[in-house]
């Protein structure tokens, strides 16, 4: 049994990788779930996942952080994920509330009262996590892993040298990259290959009420992933917690990987040092590719059985 704590900004991908987790309860226990200004801003983000959570009867302890980056002005990917954030289906106000303690103090709290290493699951911008390093440094040493959605080596999708994520707070991100805790980096280099065709949608076809919402999802977002050129919908977020539950679907390697903040063209590149030989340790281990079929079949049987 894993202990996990999610960061995220629902989020279409986000919503699903949060129901994934709770699909596996006996391999992951979810510590609490916390938020970001990112996909959305940060109330309507918050009131999302509460949303989520209120549609499956789940009282996951949920803390709100921060609502822009740590020294940027908050860039929200509203163009593609709608207004809400998780444009779409349609839900009933939460029945929930969020926790009052703020997003850094609940994750402290919680990993130190914890018995056993955390897993830390980031899914938007990595300002809550880079926050809770550098006011509570002394807490690395029981966080087990970073197992984040974000970056890229070979691809952006932002700008042509960005991903989203990492774009929106490079400072933050430049924190916990270089934070010396161990990193799985599921970016774009292997999200963008974890696409669910459209044809395969029919796998949630009545199927019960939560498997009907992550359609609605699906749809909803999959109109946004062709006007950026795929073929059908990539399961970007599902690919952090996809990586804890079922590792032996994804390759990877070990690099350097440091994050350009200044550059006027690059902010925000998740750039890995690919030399042959390098003065730098490697720090993160990237995903570079899984079994596309096996995992959307996977995703679809964890939402099923929600």
């Amino acid at each position: 049994m894993r202990n996990i704590i999610i960061d995220c900004d629902p989020g279409h991908d986000d919503a699903i990788a949060i129901l994934m987790a709770i699909a596996n309860k006996d391999k992951l226990n979810i510590l609490g779930i916390t938020t970001v200004g990112g996909n959305g801003l940060l109330d309507n983000v918050t009131k999302n996942a509460l949303k989520i959570l209120s549609l499956v009867d789940e009282n996951i302890p949920v803390a709100s952080g921060a609502r822009r980056p740590l020294i940027r002005e908050i860039h929200t990917g509203t163009d593609f994920h709608g207004d809400s954030g998780m444009d779409g289906p349609i839900l009933e106000d939460p029945k929930y509330e969020i926790v009052s303690m703020n997003a850094v103090e609940f994750m402290y709290e919680k990993i130190k009262e914890s018995t056993s290493k955390v897993t830390l699951v980031p899914l938007g911008p990595l300002t809550n996590i880079a926050l809770l390093l550098k006011t509570y440094p002394s807490i690395k040493e029981k966080i087990e892993l970073i197992s984040l959605m974000g970056g890229g080596i070979n691809v952006g999708n932002r700008t042509a040298a960005a991903e989203f994520n990492i774009y929106v707070d490079p400072e933050a991100a430049k924190i916990v990259f270089n934070s010396g805790v161990d990193i799985v980096m599921a970016g774009l280099d292997v999200t963008n290959k974890a696409m669910i065709m459209d044809d395969e949608l029919e796998m949630l076809k009545n199927k019960g009420k939560i498997s009907n919402f992550v359609l609605e999802l699906l749809e909803f977002y999959g109109k946004g992933s062709k006007e950026f050129g795929f073929e059908g919908s990539c399961l970007h977020d599902p690919c952090a917690i996809g990586y804890l539950l079922r590792s032996d679907l994804f390759k990877g390697k070990m690099y350097h990987v440091d994050i350009e903040t200044e550059g006027t063209i690059t902010r925000g590149m998740t750039l890995a040092d690919k030399r042959p030989v390098s003065e730098r340790d490697k720090n993160v281990y990237v995903l570079l590719d899984l079994n596309r079929k096996e995992f959307v079949d996977y995703v679809c049987e964890c939402v099923t059985k929600v």
